[in-house]
């Protein structure tokens, strides 16, 4: 190994950037093999690639049937490149080195708790145990709920129910919204059994883990709630509510979607799709005849997404709470930003307007450049973009028939999404070098 390399340690945002594209790699390599397929030749690169990356990167964006394409074998790769996607790379490295060798080392606790958000190193043994924990008796309470209804509701076999009930517990946790039905879950829209189990696992994935972590602990107890679980509580609530009412409305005479049901189904499946935006791709409704304002009410929902060291994607609901009340303490001439009784810090409004820039930037550019690749209308192509990088996966329906140059900017704004536009420019900035020096101040004009 050459001097130069033996010494280099990468910087943890490095570690947690390098070990999705690990992850993606060899999920790639898995989907590539003629085994994963069912019929002859086996998946091209870029359908495997795209497939991977959307597994790994918890999304559900597809370039294919997930039922009909991919084998017994394929579905497996899959369900697993979710899970750990899910689970988030570090922390299942960190997994394993518990399993092994029961103990993490400095850089192993540094790695997984830079990827879970923790703000020290004191616990990070018992995060990853949390983290576990929660994830898994989560899944199980689904799977036992949907096993049953797939069985005996839906007459499947036994076994293909057990199936059926983890692939879609596991899927639907960690905000991923494979299915293994080509309709996705267009057949079950006004079934309770099936919606609201898949509902519930997406919401308590979005939310993020430091959310339900301290809810266990202090449920009773709102007045010790962090600001984050204050904010992701009230904030989660607001928007599944007005994604619910503003879907339903627009919707509610669509012959193509809401239209045909009656008022129970409608509101079931004007929420369903309400808890999608927080960044799972599910769909109980064809959402390529939704009306194009229900298209763009959904990418702003999409855009902010859920909560952070979760399943969720997007700029996340806190980064949004943060400008918001931003914006009102500048309306109202305070000089200090206080949300829920407590002071923000000055350094996170440089980090949320530093995101939401990024962001921005990102979808703009992405959707410009399919614009010139296609001939596709604005609003589908934004809805794809904003889709990808939010790692939602739901689709008008143009995924699969893009150019593959196209579908692999939205690869990248699938991986870009799923670790944050900030943790990826933090491990691409090699060195973070301190100013030793300030220059004088100056004010501009604004507005």
């Amino acid at each position: 190994m050459p001097n130069w390399l033996a010494g280099w340690r990468p910087h943890p945002a490095q570690a947690v950037v390098g070990g999705f594209a690990l992850a993606v790699l060899i999920g790639t390599v898995l989907l590539l093999l003629p085994i994963s397929t069912t019929g002859p030749g086996g998946a091209s690169f870029i359908e495997a690639l795209f497939t991977a990356t959307s597994a790994v990167c918890v999304t559900g964006l597809a370039v294919v049937d997930t039922l009909t394409y991919w084998t017994p074998f394929g579905h497996v790769v899959i369900l697993l490149l979710i899970q750990v996607g899910g689970l988030g790379i570090m922390i299942f490295a960190s997994l394993i080195g518990l399993v092994l060798a029961r103990k993490l080392s400095i850089r192993g606790r540094i790695t997984a708790a830079a990827e879970a958000k923790s703000v020290g190193l004191d616990d990070v043994r018992g995060l990853v145990r949390g983290i576990l924990r929660i994830t898994f008796t989560i899944e199980l309470v689904v799977f036992l709920l949907l096993t049953p209804r797939f069985w005996l509701g839906y007459g499947e076999d036994f076994g293909y129910a057990v199936w059926l009930g983890l692939f879609h517990s596991v899927s639907a946790f960690n905000n991923a919204g494979f299915a293994l039905f080509s309709d996705n879950l267009m057949g079950f829209a006004t079934d309770p059994f099936i919606s609201l189990p898949i509902a519930g696992a997406i919401i308590l994935g979005g939310i993020g883990f430091p959310v339900i972590m301290q809810l266990r602990k202090e449920f009773r107890k709102p007045l010790h709630w962090s600001m984050n679980t204050k904010i992701m509580l009230v904030g989660t609530g607001l928007l599944l509510a007005g994604g619910t009412v503003y879907i339903l409305v627009i919707e509610w005479t669509n012959p193509g979607t809401l239209g045909p049901m009656d008022a129970g189904g409608k509101v079931l499946a004007a929420f369903f799709q309400s808890v999608q935006t927080r960044t799972a791709g599910f769909n109980s409704i064809d959402i390529g005849q939704m009306h194009s304002a229900s298209w763009l009410g959904m990418d702003v929902l999409m855009f902010i997404g859920g909560g952070p060291a979760g399943t969720a994607g997007g700029i996340k609901v806190t980064t949004f709470a943060v400008l918001f009340f931003i914006m009102v303490t500048e309306l109202r001439g305070q000089s200090a930003v206080n949300i829920f009784g407590k002071r923000l810090s000055r350094a996170v409004h440089r980090q949320a307007i530093t995101i939401v820039l990024l962001a921005v930037a990102l979808v703009m550019a992405a959707t410009v450049v399919l614009m010139l690749m296609t001939d596709l209308d604005l609003d589908k192509i934004l809805f794809e973009v904003v889709s990808a990088f939010g790692t939602v996966g739901l689709s008008t329906g143009i995924t699969p028939t893009l150019p593959a140059a196209a579908q692999v900017v939205l690869v990248l704004l699938m991986f870009i999404g799923r670790l944050g536009p900030l943790t990826l420019g933090t491990a691409i900035a090699l060195k973070q070098r301190p100013l030793l020096y300030e220059y004088p101040k100056e004010r501009p004009v604004i507005g």
